[in-house]
């Protein structure tokens, strides 16, 4: 018969306070990056409307 190390489970909830800290973690980290990318891109597109604003404005003044 196989004895189960009853001892072990004595750190299973640091473990998993543990894992639910670096899900958080990872989560957060994930959410910053796309929130970055998502301003990047947002900016890029601000500048390339501003740049077709200004050149129609500059076909019209012609």
């Amino acid at each position: 018969m196989m004895a189960f190390n009853w001892k072990a489970l004595e750190y299973f909830p640091l473990l998993m306070y543990i894992l639910a800290a670096k899900t958080l973690i990872l989560c957060l980290a994930f959410a910053g990056v796309k929130m970055y990318q998502s301003k990047k891109i947002e900016e890029k597109l601000k500048r390339e409307r501003e740049e077709k604003l200004k050149a129609e404005a500059e076909k019209k003044d012609e």
